[in-house]
């Protein structure tokens, strides 16, 4: 298999994998109406690539095989932008996910060293402060839903960690947020109109919402430029607000908002789904709930890193990944994909390859413990140009949430069947929230708290 860039001067003829026997607008309503039964059916009937052609999107060459994922991952943001239509249309264009070549590799530059290792860790306190404050008030004895929970800690820790949130603006934006990305998430394969028609329709509530987070952002912006320590805060807004690129330019008032939009909106929800589908997981492996207890009290995270990883393997957030060729046509493996064509790599059925996960339906953390997999066999992130840019601080956020509980609360575990999945607009979550029942443990850890 080759991996090319076609001539930009000349017009490839285009060479697709193979398609379903279906009318283009049965194929779309099986991929709108039950998406993740369709792409595994056919990804079984199919070995490594398949193509859907869908309504108001075109040609879509899903990818099944882990080899041709790498292959698409190489491909630079001048060959591979962001698929269309996607939430930049509804977060803001002037984000990092609505722009694309040079544009796309400046902003990311210019956002990663925000997102270093040593940057995130300043956020620790946060999490875990965060945590306590919503666990304090879980009942005892009585099964109820993670996700609402999961969802508050993770809006709560961006809005402070990403904003610097605090008092009246706080209280707004952690009402205004969660709905906007419920809203936009259950828009993004829909068209834009040019007129939103109105306060009462979807878009058009969309827009209010975005008006009351614009207003909110103004206020914040004001408050922290009058910090007279502006040039010691740690939030991402105050960052920003500092930041510069080579030439010495500074992001615009646009580029802020729809930046920040976009962090916020992408920064909670996966997390919180993953850490739901957790809770669902462990109450149903007692030896891995027991030893990652255990493992808690004594300050150690190895078999907690693996058992994240686990989790977004088996049950990922965000099943496909998707890229749009923007070049005139790129090679990826036998097959040659014309400009403007679609691409998403299926996280979802890569994850369960037998070739790469023996017995992928077993929830075995024991196999992140091991020798580290080829970088295309786990992809919860994506990967190349566009990998999610902050993986690292919703590893760390995991991590400390996942900690901070076990250390307080016992998990009791079930016999039940596993969760079905449900399907958010985009992301996929436990179809009951990934119940559990607690009972808050008689002494915690000297030190824990």
């Amino acid at each position: 298999m080759s991996v090319a860039v076609i001539d930009r001067m000349s017009a490839p003829v285009a060479v697709l994998p193979p398609t379903p026997r279906m009318p283009s607008l049965a194929q779309g309503l099986a991929f709108a109406f039950g998406r993740r039964r369709f792409v595994q059916r056919l990804a079984k009937r199919h070995d490594s690539a398949f193509t859907l052609h869908l309504p108001l999107v075109g040609p879509l060459v899903f990818i099944t095989d882990p080899q041709l994922a790498k292959q698409v991952f190489a491909f630079g943001p001048d060959d591979l932008g962001n698929v269309q239509p996607n939430l930049s249309e509804l977060l803001g264009s002037r984000s990092l996910l609505g722009l694309e070549g040079a544009e796309h590799r400046e902003r990311r530059k210019l956002l990663a060293p925000s997102f270093h290792g040593r940057k995130i860790r300043d956020y620790s306190q946060i999490i875990e402060e965060e945590t306590l404050r919503e666990i304090a008030g879980w009942p005892a004895g009585e099964a109820f839903p993670t996700f609402p929970s999961m969802t508050r800690i993770t809006l709560n820790v961006i809005l402070r960690t990403l904003l610097g949130a605090q008092g009246d603006d706080l209280d707004e934006l952690r009402r205004v947020i969660p709905s906007f990305v419920a809203l936009a998430s259950r828009l993004t394969t829909l068209p834009v109109p040019p007129r939103t028609g109105g306060r009462f329709t979807p878009w058009g509530r969309l827009a209010v919402l975005r008006d009351q987070y614009e207003a909110c952002l103004d206020r914040l912006i004001a408050a922290v430029q009058a910090d007279p320590d502006f040039d010691n805060r740690s939030d991402m807004l105050s960052r920003l607000l500092r930041s510069r690129y080579e030439d010495g330019s500074a992001l615009s008032r646009k580029d802020i908002g729809d930046e920040m939009l976009t962090l916020l909106a992408a920064g909670h929800e996966t997390t919180a789904v993953t850490l739901s589908w957790a809770f669902e997981r462990l109450s149903r492996h007692p030896a891995v709930l027991a030893a990652m207890a255990d493992e808690a009290d004594a300050d150690g995270n190895r078999l907690r890193q693996a058992t994240i990883r686990e989790v977004q393997r088996s049950r990922p957030a965000l099943p496909m990944v998707g890229r749009r060729v923007r070049s005139a046509g790129v090679d990826v493996g036998d097959w040659v994909l014309p400009q403007g064509s679609s691409i998403a790599v299926a996280i979802a059925q890569i994850h369960t390859d037998p070739r790469l996960h023996p017995n992928p339906e077993r929830f075995d953390p024991q196999r992140f413990l091991g020798d580290s997999m080829p970088s295309n066999s786990w992809l919860p992130y994506g990967g190349g140009a566009r990998r999610c840019l902050g993986s690292a601080f919703a590893n760390l956020e995991m991590d400390i949430v996942l900690r901070t509980i076990l250390r307080h609360y016992t998990i009791e575990t079930t016999t039940l069947p596993g969760e079905k999945t449900n399907s958010r607009g985009l992301a996929f979550r436990p179809r009951d929230g990934g119940r559990i029942v607690v009972r808050r443990r008689a002494a915690v850890r000297q030190g824990a708290q």
